[in-house]
């Protein structure tokens, strides 16, 4: 079944947001643990930077972490957030730091092999990354940089952080070398492919477009028989120049089969076209978001 994407309403939303920042961050730190800093891979962002430093001096990857978010929390707090962004990006960014550091002597990494690296290194990265941000935190760095910048500049998020991760691949490589920074972006693809699917979840409804010369009953046999609310729109052949009701519906996966069958059975050359939605939010699905104080 899909998560919902947004919290219930209340303290337990807040609550479930907060677990579910802690949750993520823990992921990000043991991943970073497990698969980056023993094979010398970088990460975008501020932990990149960690990752480079620790390297040429030894320092401590979450204290470096933790160092260099301390500016970037006040500017998200003075200018792109508020206080809600400013606690659960600190919770997110305190946490991970701290764990990078304590967990440090005690995890062993898994494996040297780079494609091992990528895949489950992607996976942990971006399935901790995308927990913070349904728990609507974020893990500071770069992140608040690239709003700051769409802010104040008028550049795209997505353009401002892909600039920032170019400059600090650059420096992987004259550290690294050229093959760890070709895993650096292999392992960043996959981290954000999990993170897109833990943000919008596993597709668990379906809409469907049911067009019928006997719309009435297919419609009375959705309402009555799958219980399903059906929205009526007006469309017109493109050949005939007809004006035809379509039927718009939304089911659980589950329901597709039962859906099918009885379109079928009220009027088997009905047109039924079913595909996946991406997110459901109201009745009968996932609940709508509740404004939270932090």
């Amino acid at each position: 079944m899909k998560l919902p994407v947004t919290a219930p309403k209340g303290r337990w939303g807040v609550a479930f947001d907060y677990a579910q920042i802690v949750a993520g961050s823990l992921l990000v730190a043991a991943g970073t643990n497990l698969f980056f800093v023993p094979n010398n891979v970088v990460s975008g962002g501020v932990t990149g930077l960690a990752i480079i430093a620790h390297h040429l001096f030894g320092t401590p990857v979450g204290m470096v972490v933790l160092l260099l978010n301390v500016p970037l929390l006040w500017l998200g707090w003075r200018y792109v957030g508020g206080m809600r962004f400013f606690v659960r990006t600190v919770v997110s960014v305190v946490i991970m730091s701290v764990a990078i550091d304590l967990t440090a002597p005690l995890l062993v990494p898994p494996t040297h092999d780079r494609l091992l690296v990528i895949c489950y290194g992607g996976l942990m990265d971006g399935l901790g990354m995308g927990l913070v941000f349904r728990g609507r935190g974020t893990t500071g760095g770069t992140d608040v940089l690239a709003r700051l910048a769409h802010r104040t500049l008028g550049i795209g998020i997505g353009q401002a952080l892909l600039a920032m991760n170019v400059a600090i691949f650059g420096g992987a490589a004259f550290v690294f070398g050229a093959e760890a920074v070709m895993v650096a972006l292999a392992l960043a693809f996959v981290s954000a492919r999990v993170l897109d699917l833990v943000q919008e979840g596993f597709s668990a409804a379906r809409a469907a477009l049911v067009i019928s010369e006997h719309h009435d009953r297919v419609r009375e046999a959705i309402l009555g028989q799958l219980g399903r609310g059906v929205t009526v729109l007006k469309g017109q052949g493109g050949f005939t120049g007809e004006e035809r009701p379509v039927l718009y519906v939304v089911v659980a996966q589950h329901e597709t089969g039962r859906l099918k069958r009885l379109v079928a059975q009220v009027d088997p050359a009905a047109f039924v076209a079913i595909t996946p939605a991406q997110e459901v939010l109201g009745e009968g699905f996932a609940p709508h978001a509740g404004e939270d104080p932090v």
